[in-house]
């Protein structure tokens, strides 16, 4: 097909990907199970914005090590192909979100002399060392492809699994041939989208197409290896990590333990102190190497280091627990959000990317993830909400639910006093924040100081519109994680009030939330929040003694299973006051939930838009 053809076919895409390969060999060589990636990948490109897409790159670590890559540019010369190798390349440390394994290595290729309907083409081949950690493939791109191939070819001594993902319709072709002797496993996927970029997406694997396949078993000199297959090889495959850790006593560390929650009478008043011990003087930073990616340290080094990754944490919080007394405390197995599966779904390391100590209190289970500093005792981090996680005792293990917080505990909680001069609104206010919305807005604030600060929390409390002039500010229980963070201001606003002959007019709800929260009707995937929010507010405004009220915004409601939001509107004396609750009830809008939010939204609006009305005795 030639360019003109390409982009008459897919329109005005700059660059088009022909194929997009892997191919596995799984073998035995002599004993042990060795496997071998290819990975062939060929692109076009079709406009001179394209050319700007001159680089790709490639990752391997200390467990998926390179052997070897070839990379070249194809362009027409004098009406014949000529291939131009890649010889600008550079090695970088691999920037990725995941907190349980980083000792990526990115290889970043650039290609030369590229112009429309030249062509990129690299191949690279590494070695898995470890068979448990196969990585799943993708079979969408953020450009459109032509062929996405998976190829797993393996001797009929060695059985594989696989699960397919968000393929509904079963686009996905697939076959299982013998050819000379083995096994091969194809799936192919063709004329695939270009992934869509949109905020606030579960994670891409939730909604690319992808299939994860894992090695089952194996027969090494007449014996059957088991390898993956179910939740109990799985936890038997982590189990070899952590059974020898914190096996030796620190004296120091053991010392600190008991004379921190000396006094405590509770496991959970102690289990609290170590926690927030650990979170205050433990600095996180995410840094592995090969199989440190997934063995925790010494608590006896982290407490010398005074820092470490979340297997770390999680290794230190145990130990201390264990020489205070504390019963029932365990490192844990588990995937962060962005992960959709389930123990069920997919029994593999890719079930997981993270690790934290579990607190079984009598029944109630305490997930302690010191990695984000300012979450509560007694809350899971946003992050984890809804998962699963895996938490062995010896050679046993059980999966625990993670619950997602409610609303309520997310709570903010605002009261805010008006008085009218002339056009302006004079107003003081009392906010607090509990739950996530504390440790969320605490730690956007951070450290910041002086003008910073004062912008900072200008925005956080911003009212009416861009006239509102916050005055002064004090804040509270920062340092105190169990009570609600809280900031009393004042400020004022002008021009707010308007007045026409003898009448004003005054939009009593000064902070209109999720007034712009629509969601466009082109968006594809689901959209999904950090965590359920809960506000509460009490407006007041008092009232000049020449002026009355002639009209009071009517009471309303929006109530249903995605929003609820009630405003109740009273008159005093002199007085007239709004009370909202607001309420959000779906981590995840799905497609289908997509009408029905913006419906709820657009009533916010007409809600919004009413105002009181005073009119001049």
């Amino acid at each position: 097909m030639s360019t003109e053809e390409y982009k008459k076919k897919w329109g005005d895409t700059n660059e088009l990907i022909l194929t997009d390969k892997n191919s596995y060999d799984i073998f035995v060589d002599g004993k042990k199970l060795r496997v071998i990636r290819d990975n062939y990948h060929e692109s076009i490109i079709l406009s001179e914005n394209g050319i700007l897409n001159n680089e790709e790159s490639f990752s391997y670590s200390g467990l998926v090590q390179l052997m070897e890559y070839d990379a070249f540019s194809v362009i027409r010369d004098k009406g014949k192909e000529r291939k131009m190798k890649v010889t600008q390349s550079n090695e970088k440390q691999s920037r990725q979100n995941s907190v349980f394994h980083n000792d990526v290595k990115e290889r970043q290729l650039i290609f030369p002399n590229l112009q429309p309907g030249a062509r990129k083409v690299y191949s690279v081949k590494t070695e898995f060392l470890d068979p448990y950690l196969l990585q799943g493939f993708m079979f969408e791109n953020s450009l459109p492809t032509l062929e996405c191939v998976l190829e797993v070819r393996t001797s009929k001594d060695i059985n594989i699994g696989y699960r397919v993902f968000n393929d509904p319709n079963n686009s996905i072709e697939f076959s299982k041939t013998e050819k000379k002797g083995k096994w091969v496993y194809r799936w192919i996927l063709r004329d695939s989208k270009a992934v869509k970029y949109e905020s606030n997406i579960p994670g891409f694997r939730h909604i690319v197409p992808h299939i994860d396949f894992f090695v089952k078993d194996y027969m090494c000199n007449g014996a059957k290896v088991e390898v993956l297959d179910d939740t109990d090889k799985l936890y038997k495959y982590y189990q070899s990590f952590v059974k020898d850790l914190n096996k030796k006593e620190d004296v120091e560390l053991k010392s600190l333990s008991i004379d921190l929650t000396s006094g405590l009478s509770s496991d959970a008043e102690k289990m609290k102190k170590i926690f927030y011990w650990v979170k205050d003087n433990i600095k996180y930073i995410a840094f592995e190497n090969g199989y440190e990616g997934f063995i925790p340290r010494e608590a006896s080094l982290v407490f010398e280091r005074k820092f470490g990754d979340c297997k770390d944490m999680a290794s230190i919080i145990t130990s201390m627990a264990h020489y205070a007394g504390i019963p029932n405390v365990s490192v844990c197995w588990i995937g962060t959000r962005e992960i959709p599966y389930s123990y069920k779904d997919l029994s593999t390391p890719a079930v997981d990317n993270h690790m934290i100590a579990l607190f079984n209190d009598k029944g109630n289970f305490v997930f302690l993830d010191a990695t984000d500093r300012e979450t509560l005792y007694g809350l899971p981090t946003a992050f984890i909400q809804g998962k699963e996680a895996l938490v062995g005792d010896g050679d046993t293990y059980k999966i625990i639910p993670v619950p997602v917080v409610p609303a309520e505990t997310n709570n903010t909680s605002e009261k805010i006093t008006l008085t009218i001069d002339k056009n302006k609104l004079i107003g003081k206010g009392n906010v607090s924040y509990s739950g996530y919305s504390r440790s969320n807005y605490l730690a956007q604030i951070g450290d910041a100081s002086n003008k910073t600060r004062f912008d900072m929390i200008k925005s956080l409390v911003l009212k009416g519109n861009n006239k509102f002039n916050l005055k002064e500010y004090t804040e509270s229980n920062i340092a105190e994680r169990d009570k609600p963070y809280q900031i009393d201001y004042s400020f004022d606003l002008a021009d707010y009030a308007v007045k026409i002959d003898k009448e004003m007019y005054i939009g009593l709800i000064l902070d209109p939330r999720f007034e712009k929260f629509t969601l466009e009707d082109e968006r594809e995937y689901s959209y999904e929040f950090d965590f359920l929010t809960s506000y509460k507010g009490f407006y007041t405004i008092e009232l000049p003694k020449n002026l009355t009220v002639k009209h009071l915004p009517e009471n309303a409601k929006i109530e249903n299973n995605l929003f609820s939001a009630s405003f109740t509107y009273s008159e005093k004396p002199g007085m007239v006051s709004v009370s909202i609750d607001i309420q959000t009830k779906k981590l995840l809008l799905e497609k289908q939930d997509f009408a029905l939010w913006n419906q709820s939204i657009e009533q916010l609006k007409n809600i919004y838009s009413q105002t009181l009305t005073l009119l001049e005795k």
